[in-house]
């Protein structure tokens, strides 16, 4: 499959190419256009259970669109929701990726996408739950941000710390820990910075240049109340 990443600085979509009989996996809401050759179809990865799995545990949707080049050649046109990046990922076999939750947009043939449950260190302090999701293969993986996708390239052995609400996506290689931001909870909450993730390298973590959870509180707090 051929594709192009279109207005990559401000609200990208991505134009991808399909072949007849190439299929392509994408989230519920983000097929904007599609040639008459193309067919989508609802589906639930790995099954009811696993869609389940993905709804209530890593907050995407129930049902993924399978867009199909049934009837010859096809372009299909995707976005997302957010004002913010896309970004392609290959994938070789060799290693996959952990993707926070709202961050996969879209993935070729071959790639599959399962639920995490991570441990409890992992989960129960991360902000984002006890669930993320792995997705490993070979092909092309598409994720998407609020805000800019940033890489974070890490040496052997060098440590970065980030913001829980800014992470987008790491290799499924890379050690990591939950942490406080600071000393004691009372600081934590009055700098408004209570928990980040430190990462250790070798390896890339992508983020992303906005926190959703911090635009929306700010929008809660423009909006009048009784």
């Amino acid at each position: 499959m051929k594709y192009e990443i279109l207005y990559p600085e401000a609200f990208p979509v991505v134009k991808c190419q399909l072949e007849q009989g190439e299929r392509l996996k994408a989230e519920s809401d983000a097929m904007i256009t599609m040639s008459a050759t193309v067919d989508v179809e609802g589906k639930m990865t790995g099954g009811i259970l696993s869609g389940l799995a993905r709804k209530f545990l890593s907050g995407e949707s129930f049902f993924c669109q399978e867009l199909i080049a049934s009837r010859g050649p096809g372009e299909v046109m995707l976005g997302h929701a957010l004002p913010g990046g896309i970004v392609s990922l290959p994938l070789t076999g060799s290693y996959g990726w952990i993707v926070e939750k709202g961050g996969y947009m879209a993935s070729t043939e071959g790639i599959e996408v399962d639920t995490k449950m991570q441990n409890l260190s992992h989960g129960l302090f991360s902000g984002q739950g006890f669930f993320v999701l792995r997705i490993k293969g070979t092909g092309t993986l598409f994720v998407s941000s609020f805000g800019v996708i940033h890489p974070v390239e890490l040496g052997e052995g060098e440590e970065v710390i980030i913001d829980n609400g800014n992470l987008v996506a790491w290799p499924d290689y890379m050690d990591y820990t939950i942490e406080k931001a600071s000393n004691g909870w009372l600081s934590g909450i009055k700098s408004g910075e209570c928990l980040v993730t430190r990462f250790r390298g070798p390896g890339t973590v992508l983020i992303q240049t906005r926190n959703p959870s911090s635009f929306e509180a700010w929008i809660r707090s423009m909006i009048p109340t009784n």
